[in-house]
């Protein structure tokens, strides 16, 4: 075995990370382990030699897994083996990706499968952050062509520190959580949440972050030259006709730059404008050489396009759509849409339309989180679908994919700190993109915004969302800003920036930069952009419903929630569930107990209060003290010569004793008229202070009657003879 070589970064607050190559899966073309404490990661990269003939993108895939084995966990189900990849793999395979995917070679277009799997964990440092540098050292260590290094650290602001890569239990504090991931000169990529924050705030928590991503760059450089991979592999990936391209641009630059500054509102007429030119362009081609120079020519175009579209905007101001570089699109919305859901909101702006709907639910309705790390509970879920009819494509739809997940993921952070603590329902935003022109995810955020108030949970605050782009050249010495791009405008930029917040601050941020030199100066004059942007969206939002409904719909479910002390959980539930399903029966509400903080916290919904207040009452009645004194509605549940056993409260029984039953004397309980299943109203008169044991009185609540006059009263009653 070959000596393996070690680097190692020191963190700010003492901890190590070392990386380490030549010891692991050595036939990869990069590989390297990553080591911080007793957490463990295995990054390795392998790539073709040639690209699939006709391939002019980068196909590249990022696989990140987490075994359950390095937490000493078995995995659920049946087969006890891992198996699809859990939301929160998905979410970081992106992260790797995005950071990972504008470094390549333009016309590199070889398949590269980058894989990074977590073999050990101590159950604090969060694996996730360190992942970006693991995919990232093991490129430096190959010799696959990349414009690295990169790395990706997170930032979270505890009790006003800034904090890098926090363990989970420091993360729980945090009031900005942000993950960053850039090269030794420029951020590529930044996402997180934030607890309204201020657009200076996240700028400082970018800079901090960059600050020790410059730490780890500089220590993959050291890596790389220790192995020798300075130089990379030579490619050829494409076949050029310079003498075809020149004629694609003389040919219809003109045409395409006309369409460009045309003002055209509606995408279907531009699209097909933009066709045409190329289609026309293609039957100017003899017909013996037109199949062999279409797809070339497309590409050509598709440069052509590209730069049509961004010097009308950097010369002339005018976007496609004729806008205002700061101009957002007619927005108009609806609430209580469709009858059946409990909340519901349609949200259009432009050409982009999100039908969002709000679900409520119990506790039985939570989801279960069993990752590897994470085994909990969400009581907030957002779920986003992007239908191919949204974009008018004709093709199927198929599972969700990871687009969706990452969109859904975006809205989920921006809205979820506005729902209330301790809200007593689970509640589900599922948003259905109807149409789709550019950021389906902010429209997700604001109609889920409208759904959730039309639903009538009281969430903090209202949240809009707007997706900021950039048109830039030279290093950013000329650039526009766009607020709510479109579609085309997302593809043929340079910088895709989603901002979320409230009136006071920003919630959730999304960013991916596609250029270098990206300055400070033009993210901060972006965010100042996007919140007037944001500002403006609002207020639209505000003109159709502007606070929580004061009321839950007609068919919500509804939910009390007490808390019992810790000990009268037994007691509610009975053995086997005897008491806890009795109750169910009879009421007709759904009960659930779970411990928190040494309590028992007691959920009961129905969908009528009556059902509520009869559960309420039976499992007040459990956990009640008996006080004597006190007056219960009892049932008879026997009765025996002596008088009758009566539950006044339950899972509580005393003796209702013969004498007590009336202030007349009674040869037999039956004598009352009382018999099993009566219900009666007694006193609890005594505890008996050694058997515990209650004794009840019927009498003592009716009136007394007058005393009886008989004969031996009055012969007692008479004066005494005077025996004198």
């Amino acid at each position: 075995m070959t000596n393996p070589i070690v680097k190692r970064i020191m963190l700010p607050d003492g901890r190590e990370i070392t990386l380490e190559t030549g010891k692991l899966a050595k036939q990869a073309d990069g590989s390297v382990t990553l080591r911080m404490g007793d957490t463990m990661l295995l990054a390795t990269v392998c790539a073709a030699k040639d690209a699939t003939p006709g391939t002019d993108f980068m196909p590249l895939q990022v696989e990140y897994r987490e075994k359950f084995a390095s937490a000493g966990r078995f995995p659920g189900g049946f087969l006890k083996r891992e198996g699809r990849p859990s939301d929160s793999e998905i979410l970081t395979s992106r992260l790797i990706d995005r950071a990972l995917r504008p470094l390549f070679p333009d016309d590199y277009h070889a398949e590269v499968f980058v894989n990074v799997i977590l073999f050990s964990s101590n159950n604090e440092d969060m694996p996730d952050a360190l992942a970006g540098l693991a995919a990232s050292a093991a490129l430096a260590v190959s010799d696959i062509p990349f414009h690295g290094p990169i790395s990706e650290v997170r930032v979270a602001r505890i009790d006003g520190k800034y904090v890098i890569n926090p363990t989970f239990k420091e993360l729980e504090k945090a009031d900005i959580d942000i993950m960053v991931g850039a090269t030794l000169d420029n951020i590529m990529m930044v996402e997180g949440e934030m607890n309204e924050v201020s657009e200076a705030e996240m700028l400082e928590a970018i800079k901090v972050a960059h600050d020790e991503i410059k730490k780890h760059c500089l220590t993959q450089i050291e890596l790389t030259e220790a192995v020798g991979k300075t130089v990379k592999r030579t490619y050829h990936h494409e076949d050029n006709d310079e003498e075809l391209r020149k004629l694609v641009w003389d040919k219809c630059y003109g045409r395409a730059y006309e369409v460009a500054a045309s003002q055209n509102p509606n995408k279907h007429q531009r699209m097909e404008a933009f066709e045409a030119i190329l289609n026309d362009f293609l039957e100017s081609i003899p017909e013996a050489e037109r199949e062999e120079k279409t797809p070339l020519a497309g590409r050509y175009y598709h440069e052509v396009e590209k730069e049509a579209m961004r010097r009308s905007i950097l010369d002339e101001g005018k976007r496609l759509d004729g806008r205002k570089t700061t101009e957002i699109r007619p927005i108009w919305s609806e609430v209580d849409f469709i009858p059946g859901p409990h909340g519901s909101a349609l949200f259009t702006r432009g050409e982009t339309q999100s039908l969002t709907t709000v679900t409520l639910g119990t506790k039985l309705d939570e989801k279960m989180i069993d990752d590897a790390l994470v085994h909990s509970t969400d009581r907030f879920l957002l779920h986003y679908n992007f239908p191919p009819f949204s974009t008018g494509e004709a093709r199927p739809q198929r599972s969700t994919g990871r687009r969706e997940i990452g969109h859904g993921n975006l809205a989920h952070r921006a809205l979820k700190r506005m729902i209330p603590e301790g809200y007593p329902y689970v509640v589900r935003v599922v948003s259905d993109i109807l149409e789709s022109n550019g950021s389906s995810s902010m429209a997700t955020v604001c109609a889920g915004t409208l759904a959730l108030m039309d639903a009538g949970v009281k969430i903090k605050k209202p949240v809009s969302g707007i997706a900021m782009g950039l048109i830039s050249e030279n290093k950013g010495q000329n650039y526009a800003i766009l607020s709510d791009i479109l579609g085309d405008e997302d593809h043929l930029g340079d910088m895709d920036f989603k901002v979320c917040g409230t009136k006071d601050g920003i919630t959730a941020t999304q960013m991916d930069i596609k250029v270098d030199g990206l300055s400070f100066e033009i993210l901060e004059k972006a965010l100042a952009q996007a919140k007037a942007g944001r500002e403006h969206i609002m207020g639209k939002m505000m003109e159709t419903i502007s606070e929580p409904r004061a009321d839950l719909k007609p068919h919500a479910p509804r939910i009390e929630v007490i808390e019992i002390p810790k000990d009268y959980i037994g007691a509610v539930i009975g053995p086997g569930g005897k008491i806890i399903q009795g109750i169910q029966e009879e009421t007709g509400a759904t009960i659930t107990i779970e411990e928190i903080d040494n309590k028992g916290r007691v959920e009961v919904s129905a969908t009528n209060k009556a059902s509520i207040d009869a559960a309420m009452n039976k499992i007040k009645g459990i956990v009640a003290v008996p006080e004597v004194g006190e007056v219960y509605e009892a049932t008879v549940r026997s009765v025996m010569p002596y008088g009758a056993f009566c539950e006044f409260l339950p899972g509580k029984d005393g003796l209702l004793h013969i004498s007590e039953i009336d202030w007349k004397r009674l040869e037999k309980v039956e004598d009352a008229g009382i018999k099993e299943g009566d219900k009666i109203q007694v006193k609890l008169i005594d505890i008996d202070p050694r058997t515990g044991k209650f004794k009840l009185s019927r009498k003592v609540l009716l009136e007394r009657p007058p005393k009886e006059e008989n004969p031996r009263s009055e012969y007692h009653d008479r004066p005494r003879r005077n025996e004198d």
